[in-house]
């Protein structure tokens, strides 16, 4: 039986295509290292382009997607996606990156915004008891872009071992173009109905000048800035696993079937983590621990094994020194133990990546509000994947990326943990608020806490009839 079309579940669907079509072809070009080509160079300067746009349309996504809604800049957005893709065509047959570093900040407008767009609709509009599958469901259906696009490029270039052919940059624009079609689909928050009959968020004005001052005021938010370690971690990795680790020790066919097992290990970890953040007889400050406990050890596991793989080679490509040279999938004996690993490397992102939006969406319901943290949280999340992509462009040694990821990601874990331990608090319920208007959300915060806290809505207990915060 086939959803409402203006049903949470149904809305999340649509936006799970448009991210199959454009993200995930997206990802399936960056996750081979280089987006398919040889020098990595270009790649590595597009993307640092890419994110440095990326990151200011996340910061503005917000107040954009409040504005014009999430139709229409979504749909628009997606068409940047095709642009990136459609450059290295031009590359291929010139060799010269500017286009394509420029088609790389066009792409971080667009896809700061269609982000934004998507975080709205995957976190404030299920109920929430279903949180965590939808969630799971977007990522299911997103990564299956990732696995399906690393198809193409594994299949055509099977016995093909330079850089990718025009086809298949091809094939790619055309289903981004698809993307496009699909988000016109989406209809506006407001119009979202739950199958209990309530509304997805409360209709409200706003202008310009409004959204930009609630940016603003993000940056005095308590719980946005204890999320930022999170936030510029939780991309920065890519950099390194797709160029330093995928790109630079395996064949061109090789990295095309890492990246079906990449993206499909991202589908498995997404499933598996959703039934235990939506295991209704444990509390959420519970199911979040544990979820949070399970990735940190799986994470410090993974790079503690990258870090044996990496201790064999320092540079990458056709000139790698890894020894025996470049690896095949087909030597099983010496393909085995880095391709399982880049298999986990991608099951544990899914689980970071999950619970990253799940604690935002404890923060939440209202659509617009939640527009507006997922924006902040893209845009610090961008911020950092510019630095890490800029970091392989400079060739810096590989061994000192490794550190720094494993670092940065040791140290997002306290403030992650911390603000789990108080998730109980905040089960928002939009609808009380609305017709609360003696309630002033920043007195209760500033008496509370200190802090200008007035993007944070005010709940109500789940166990007593009060108002709590």
């Amino acid at each position: 039986m086939m959803p409402r079309h203006h049903s949470p579940l149904a809305q999340v669907l649509i936006i799970s295509v448009v991210c199959f079509l454009c993200p995930g072809m997206f990802n399936a070009l960056n996750g081979l290292g280089g987006a398919g080509q040889l020098d990595m160079h270009t790649t590595s300067n597009a993307n640092t382009a890419l994110y440095a746009t990326f990151c200011i349309f996340s910061l503005a996504g917000g107040g954009i997607v409040n504005v014009c809604g999430v139709r229409y800049t979504t749909a628009i957005s997606c068409l940047t996606y095709a642009i990136y893709t459609g450059s290295y065509i031009y590359y291929n047959k010139t060799s010269n990156g500017g286009l394509t570093i420029l088609a790389g900040s066009i792409l971080g407008i667009g896809a700061g915004i269609l982000w934004t767009a998507q975080g709205v609709i995957m976190v404030s509009y299920p109920a929430e008891e279903e949180k965590g599958k939808f969630i799971s469901i977007f990522w299911v259906v997103f990564n299956l872009g990732g696995l399906i696009g690393g198809i193409l490029p594994f299949a055509i270039n099977y016995y093909h071992s330079g850089t990718l052919t025009n086809s298949v940059y091809f094939i790619f624009v055309i289903l981004e173009c698809g993307g496009s079609l699909t988000a016109l689909f989406l209809v506006p928050p407001a119009s979202v109905v739950r199958d209990d009959g309530s509304h997805a968020t409360i209709v409200k004005g706003h202008n310009a000048k409004r959204e930009c001052l609630e940016v603003i005021r993000l940056f005095k938010n308590k719980w946005m800035l204890l999320l930022l370690p999170m936030s510029f971690t939780s991309n920065f990795f890519y950099g390194y696993q797709f160029s330093q680790y995928n790109g630079a020790i395996f064949t061109l066919r090789t990295r095309g079937f890492n990246n079906l097992l990449y993206w499909a290990s991202q589908i498995i970890g997404s499933y598996v983590l959703s039934l235990l953040l939506d295991y209704s007889k444990w509390s959420r400050r519970r199911r979040g621990m544990y979820a949070l406990i399970i990735t940190g050890v799986s994470f410090n596991a993974v790079w503690a094994c990258t870090l044996a793989v990496q201790l064999r080679y320092t540079r990458g490509g056709e000139y790698t020194d890894y020894p025996g040279g470049l690896i095949d999938f087909l030597e099983t004996p010496r393909a085995a133990g880095p391709i399982t690993l880049y298999f986990f490397m991608g099951m544990v992102d899914s689980w970071y990546q999950n619970i990253a939006y799940w604690i935002i969406g404890t923060l939440t319901n209202d659509a617009h509000i939640t527009a507006r943290y997922v924006g902040f949280y893209k845009g610090i999340q961008s911020m950092g994947a510019a630095v890490s992509w800029q970091i392989g462009a400079r060739e810096i040694p590989f061994m000192n990326q490794l550190i720094g990821n494993w670092v940065l990601l040791i140290l997002s874990l306290p403030t992650m943990a911390y603000t789990v331990t108080r998730v109980e608090n905040w089960a928002l319920d939009d609808q009380m608020l609305s017709s609360s208007p003696a309630l002033d959300n920043d007195s209760i915060f500033n008496r509370s806490f200190g802090w200008n806290m007035s993007s944070t809505h005010i709940v109500k207990s789940s166990k007593k009839n009060e108002i709590i915060i």
